[in-house]
């Protein structure tokens, strides 16, 4: 099954929610990820994807047919987070729930956690900025 890429429209519209939000121009690419699309597929469906970084958090949101979206932000392969929403219809609201959640849980994290652990790369080595850990929505 091959699944629409986002249109010209939705990535303007991502940028826009981003610009928005970051005050400033965020890169956004197109990549793809592998997902269950239903609960009783047994193998996952590659689909379209928009990902970005910023804050030291990295975001994902896919597109799963025409007007399905899912999204996650993630610090780490252990610390990813969902919005508790399978499935949204609006990109918009998709896009900007995440960005409103991730933001809520970066204060939460940063005070919870020692100024070092906070930093864009803990272990004090090259960030080596090629690396994305696995994708799991």
């Amino acid at each position: 099954m091959s699944l629409p890429d986002f249109t010209d429209n939705e990535y303007q519209l991502a940028n826009q929610i981003l610009l928005e939000r970051y005050n400033r121009i965020v890169p956004l690419q197109a990549v793809e990820v592998e997902l269950l699309l239903k609960p009783e597929d047994k193998m996952p469906t590659p689909c379209p994807a928009l990902y970005w970084s910023e804050l030291g958090a990295e975001f994902v949101v896919a597109k799963m047919g025409d007007q399905r979206f899912r999204s996650q932000f993630f610090y780490s392969p252990s610390e990813i987070f969902g919005t508790g929403r399978d499935v949204y219809d609006n990109l918009g609201d998709c896009v900007t729930t995440l960005l409103k959640l991730q933001a809520d849980h970066h204060g939460t994290r940063a005070a919870a956690l020692p100024e070092a652990l906070t930093k864009e790369n803990p272990a004090g080595g090259a960030d080596d900025g090629n690396y994305l850990p696995p994708i799991v929505i």
